[in-house]
């Protein structure tokens, strides 16, 4: 199925929620180097990360390129196969075993924009393909169409909006390491909901908010957070795939701006011991009739009933899923800091609940706009995979007919019979390696490919001793 069949004319929206704004000022590449508007064109993929990554053309030597109909290019595979820190593997699909081949790139030209946090630059996105411009099954977005896929065959189309959590501190990376990997918050206290914004993170956020609405991706709001120099962004309710690649290009206009203004953007899930950072998924599924119709699934069928018979269901599957695959939403060993205690706003049992942030699955909104907000996945996660995650886990639930547990009522960190989520990524990865219905979901070689990920992530910390080790055992050992 197409990219734009996957979209449905991108027209699914909940009955009572605003239309999907931020589609983005996307035209034609040759229209932007022809009217002088770019001298630089970034052609980015998503790596498995859920990073940008990729080259910068210089648009003169492109433009004389794409007269010759020479629009594609290759990148070094192992984008697609590499941890945090781009270690090369040993072996697998990309590692010296393998020689690190290349995997081509197919440009999609007709949606370039214009970078307004970067001046005279343009980015393309680019799609890894296989033999005969198939898309790679191990690219990120491949993994996220195929559970889009999944879904549209049953006559439904999910959509999404994204809320995520960084965090803002003074200085550069440079700065971070001469202080021993210290770096001091940009602002002091919990200023959760505060109006009155420091100055200096107001400066970033204020330039943050207008470079995002000029590239077409303006936000819906923006706030303080409980943490020290936590910020809270929530963007319009949309299409998935757009929802995903707009977070890429947020999180690098973040940072860019941020550097700016003396400061830096983090997105990991545990900055700070006791700092947890999400990126919270705000899920519904629609129901597209022959007539372009769109009819919420989620609402409740009744009165006094939270969801519908289909939304329960589709509960019940993340509930059942998302304790399995934590590699795909909790990819790094930082990832599990935020999951460590109790009361800290992230979840650590497999919940539901009406309007319950101590949950997993929060429900939410109201007629056609009720849906879920899944809560597990960290502000390091792959927005492609995380909602992969989500989605393989509502297929789940609704192909089996699934009966959800009663939902949560007030604190549900007491609810012992609930599923506990991973404490760490080795209980990950094992998890996510031996459990049938995840290889059911996503087929082995994925599994695999994901787990060889995780333990590149796990290798690289095995040897290290923190300053915490060090505070603990320096006189009691």
């Amino acid at each position: 199925m197409s990219r734009r069949a996957h979209r449905r004319d991108e027209a699914a929206k909940p009955a009572d929620e605003p239309q999907p704004e931020g589609q983005g000022p996307e035209i034609r590449l040759v229209e932007l180097i022809d009217g002088g508007l770019v001298e630089a064109v970034m052609v980015a993929v998503a790596d498995a990360q859920g990073r940008l990554k990729g080259k910068v053309f210089d648009a003169g030597v492109l433009r004389g390129r794409l007269a010759r109909g020479l629009v594609s290019s290759e990148v070094c595979g192992y984008l697609l196969g590499t941890d945090l820190g781009m270690t090369p593997a040993d072996g697998g699909v990309w590692s010296w075993a393998s020689g690190f081949g290349d995997v081509d790139l197919a440009w999609e030209l007709g949606r370039a924009r214009v970078l307004p946090w970067l001046p005279g630059t343009a980015l393309v996105w680019a799609r890894p393909v296989q033999a005969e411009g198939r898309p790679h099954a191990l690219s990120p977005v491949t993994v996220l169409e195929e559970q889009m896929m999944r879904l549209a065959g049953a006559g439904l189309v999910p959509m999404v909006g994204l809320e995520t959590e960084f965090v803002l501190v003074e200085g550069s990376e440079r700065d971070a390491e001469r202080s021993g990997w210290r770096p001091r918050p940009a602002t002091v206290g919990n200023l959760d909901y505060g109006l009155d914004v420091p100055a200096g993170a107001a400066a970033v956020l204020r330039e943050l908010r207008r470079v995002l609405a000029e590239a077409g991706m303006p936000v819906e709001a923006l706030k303080l957070e409980g943490a020290p120099g936590q910020v809270e962004v929530t963007f319009p309710y949309g299409p998935v795939e757009r929802a995903c690649e707009q977070h890429l290009l947020f999180k690098h206009a973040a940072r860019v701006v941020a550097e700016r203004h003396g400061m830096s953007a983090l997105f990991m899930a545990a900055p700070f011991t006791g700092t947890g950072s999400g990126l919270h998924l705000h899920l519904s599924l629609h129901r597209m009739h022959d007539d372009g119709g769109d009819g919420a699934v989620f609402a409740p069928d009744g009165e006094g009933e939270l969801l519908s018979e289909t939304g329960r269901q589709a509960v019940a599957g993340l509930l059942n899923v998302l304790p399995a695959v934590g590699p795909m939403w909790a990819p790094t060993v930082n990832s599990y800091r935020r999951l460590a205690r109790d009361h800290g706003f992230a979840p650590t049992r497999a919940t539901w609940g009406w309007d319950n942030r101590s949950c997993a699955v929060r429900v939410v909104g109201h007629g056609g706009g009720r849906h879920l907000e899944v809560r597990v996945p960290g502000a390091d996660a792959n927005p492609y995979l995380a909602v992969a995650a989500a989605l393989a886990g509502v297929r789940h639930g609704i192909e089996g007919g699934l009966v959800p547990p009663a939902p949560a009522r007030g604190d549900s960190y007491q609810e012992a019979k609930a599923w506990r989520l991973p404490r760490d990524l080795a209980s990950a990865v094992k998890e996510f390696e031996t459990d049938q219905a995840v290889a059911e979901l996503f087929g082995v070689q994925l599994v695999a490919h994901l787990a060889s990920l995780a333990r590149l992530e796990l290798d690289h910390h095995a040897p290290l001793v923190s300053a915490a080790e060090v505070a603990r055992g320096f006189a009691q050992s």
